[in-house]
């Protein structure tokens, strides 16, 4: 049997996980992008070459960028655009001149993946990502005071947002503002109160419906390209999967990845499949996505959060949680056994554990990117080939 490619997320040199303790937690493909050039810029033959030849040197291998940032006027359409969408090309050809073919990026505007919370105490004594929908309503109707904010939200919503507001202490308050807008640890966007306003507002106009086709028009140009050096594009679901802050989100259900994968028909057009961020939603049933787009499918981040009945959720263990992981590495591991009798030499679909838990020695160090730590991911990724092991097994008896 043919297990999945066991891979970790490095945020480069200055990631306080380092490649050499990576390789020890079993993994052997590593997710990076260059996180110094993440403007829009071209990224260029040699610096990326400078950056895979850091992880080959640890004995490891640069299996999927994650991610190319698309450029601000790429989602809002704007005609600036096609210089961007240039540069995302000469990129996409840089990586493939590499050795480098599956690219991982996503269309969320303004916010990139949102938590309220970045030390939730779990019952074991590990600490836990957390977005908790009342917080993120106090924030946005009484804190941010969004023009229009109301228009979201129930009146029962108001209410009970309202209650959360005045329960909440000004360091809580700072905290959460820190936590949505000032920037998650290792992403690049970081906003005060009054850019982060003034970042939603460029969005106004923009519905769902205008946002999705500035995506198809990305789709148009991004793909010929990626088809031409053989590469695939994997888009990464919206974190969570629902609107926040009057946003349009357009990768968030089973219709939005089948609008996408059938906007421009291509094997270079593809997902990648988040099981975390898709899970946000009831509404999602997993393993039947999975089975319909696993032909589509190029990557994946196996994670799991636990629903609740407000919208909130955790980031529960990963064989725990609202939703099956392990029937969801079944699918997986068929897919590349079809992949595999067809001949294909990219047959193996890259896995990484997502968002683990701060545990252990981890929650007493000072410098740590809150997700990303070393420990939760080595505990994560360790289930995830005990599933795969458990799979092999069962197939044999």
């Amino acid at each position: 049997m043919q297990f999945m490619e066991e891979c970790f997320r490095w945020y480069g040199p200055g990631d306080p996980v380092s490649l050499d303790e990576i390789r020890q937690a079993g993994a052997t493909g590593i997710v990076t992008a260059l996180h110094h050039i993440y403007d829009g810029s071209v990224w260029s033959v040699e610096e990326i070459a400078k950056h895979k030849a850091l992880i080959e040197a640890s004995g490891l291998r640069w299996s999927v960028v994650e991610s190319i940032p698309v450029h601000n006027t790429i989602k809002l359409g704007q005609p600036e655009r096609q210089t961007w969408v240039a540069h995302y090309q000469q990129t996409i050809r840089n990586l493939a001149a590499n050795g480098i073919y599956t690219i991982c990026y996503n269309f969320m505007p303004v916010c990139d993946w949102t938590r309220t919370d970045l030390a939730y105490p779990m019952p074991g004594g590990g600490l836990a990502l957390r977005f908790d929908a009342l917080d993120c309503a106090a924030y946005d109707l009484f804190v941010l005071k969004r023009p229009n904010a109301e228009a979201g939200y129930s009146a029962a919503q108001i209410t009970e947002a309202k209650a959360r507001f005045d329960s909440l202490t000004p360091e809580r308050i700072a905290l959460i503002e820190k936590n949505l807008i000032a920037g998650l640890p290792a992403t690049e966007r970081s906003y005060d109160r009054e850019s982060f306003l003034a970042a939603l507002a460029e969005y106004d106009g923009i519905d769902r419906a205008q946002l999705a086709a500035n995506l198809t028009w990305f789709l148009e140009q991004i793909v010929p390209v990626a088809e031409e050096v053989g590469a695939r594009l994997c888009i990464h679901p919206d974190d969570p999967a629902f609107p926040l802050f009057g946003l349009p989100r357009v990768v968030s259900t089973r219709e939005d990845a089948r609008r996408i994968v059938d906007c421009v028909k291509s094997p270079a057009n593809g997902l990648t499949f988040c099981s975390g961020s898709y899970g946000s939603r009831e509404d999602n049933d997993l393993t039947a996505m999975a089975q319909e787009f696993a032909a589509q499918i190029h990557f994946t981040h196996l994670r799991n959060v636990q629903r609740e009945a407000d919208g909130s959720f955790y980031e529960a263990d990963h064989l725990g949680g609202s939703s099956d992981l392990p029937a969801l590495i079944q699918v997986f591991l068929d897919e590349q056994a079809r992949r595999l009798a067809e001949g294909r030499a990219d047959w193996q679909i890259p896995v990484r554990p997502d968002h683990g838990h701060q545990l252990a020695d981890d929650i007493a160090k000072t410098r740590v990117n809150p997700g990303y730590t070393l420990i939760g991911r080595l505990k994560g990724l360790a289930e995830i080939r005990g599933v795969m092991h458990g799979i092999e097994v069962a197939r044999r008896a």
